[in-house]
């Protein structure tokens, strides 16, 4: 799954928002949401794919953590619109602060 396909989904952006605060585990992940065990560990498997989580595996328990790699897929992107945008405000700038022309008679 696309990185930002799995961010589509508020579920998995609020499970990414948690995870950003620290690891959890799955428990304390599904305790936080009012839907099933089954579809939060479908969320995770979705995050997992897409490269934007990972697991551990801490006795019985699994902990998920936030994978830097696939937050700079993001801020990579990011950056090359911002570049784009600035280019182009830049520019929008630059012809605003022309001087108005003259229209011939």
């Amino acid at each position: 799954m696309d990185t930002f396909a799995a961010l589509a989904d508020p579920t998995r952006r609020r499970i990414v928002e948690l995870l950003g605060r620290g690891e959890r585990s799955a428990g304390e992940i599904v305790d936080e949401f009012d839907v099933s065990a089954p579809a939060i560990s479908q969320h995770l498997k979705a995050l997992r794919d897409a490269g934007l989580v990972q697991v551990r595996a801490d006795a019985q328990r699994r902990i998920y953590a936030v994978d830097p790699a696939g937050l700079a897929e993001i801020d990579a992107w990011l950056e090359s619109v911002r570049r784009f945008w600035s280019r182009s405000l830049d520019a929008l700038e630059r012809e605003l602060r022309k001087p108005p022309r003259r229209k011939k008679r």
